[in-house]
């Protein structure tokens, strides 16, 4: 619990001053929930910095815990896809493709190396043996990736965990 709070003082007071010290980055916060902000780094599991895209961890952050569903695209329930293609949605208007393997040949306009990812890109996966992507979360930061898992529901995950690191099939920009 401490941690936890010493977190989100931490997250406030960073973004406190920063707002207080720059004619500029003023205007950039001035709409900014910090709370919320700092509630969304606390779930998410990332330290959320100033140059990092708000929209996106608040997006993400409020799908943590949606439970699973095979073909759902709504917060009554999800699947990876349909996670990904709510998110990216929200987040930067753009359309994808309804099926991970879609989303791999079609959506992402430039593959990244895993170490070059960045906040919002797709990252795909080859899950239960496949012999193709079958799996897909969205890169928030820190290694760190929200997806839909079948047993845990809406999850972030560790791209450098076991698991997602045998599996990892790669990871690109959406377009």
């Amino acid at each position: 619990m401490f941690r936890k709070s010493q977190h989100i003082v931490s997250v406030s007071l960073m973004l406190l001053t920063l707002c207080l010290c720059s004619c500029k980055s003023h205007k950039k916060f001035a709409d900014v929930n910090f709370q919320a902000l700092a509630h969304a780094g606390l779930i998410l599991g990332v330290d959320i910095e100033e140059h990092d895209n708000f929209k996106l961890y608040l997006t993400a952050a409020d799908w943590v815990g949606v439970p699973y569903a095979y073909g759902g695209n709504t917060k009554r329930g999800v699947d990876c896809s349909g996670l990904s293609s709510q998110i990216i949605s929200q987040v930067y208007g753009i359309k994808l493709h309804r099926r991970s393997i879609e989303q791999y040949q079609y959506d992402i306009h430039s593959k990244h190396s895993k170490k070059d990812l960045q906040e919002g890109d797709l990252v795909f996966f080859k899950t239960l043996n496949s012999k193709q992507v079958n799996h897909v979360g969205v890169y928030l930061k820190q290694n760190s990736f929200i997806h839909a898992s079948t047993s845990r529901g809406v999850v972030v995950d560790k791209l450098t965990d076991r698991y997602w690191k045998q599996n990892y099939a790669g990871g690109g920009s959406p377009r």
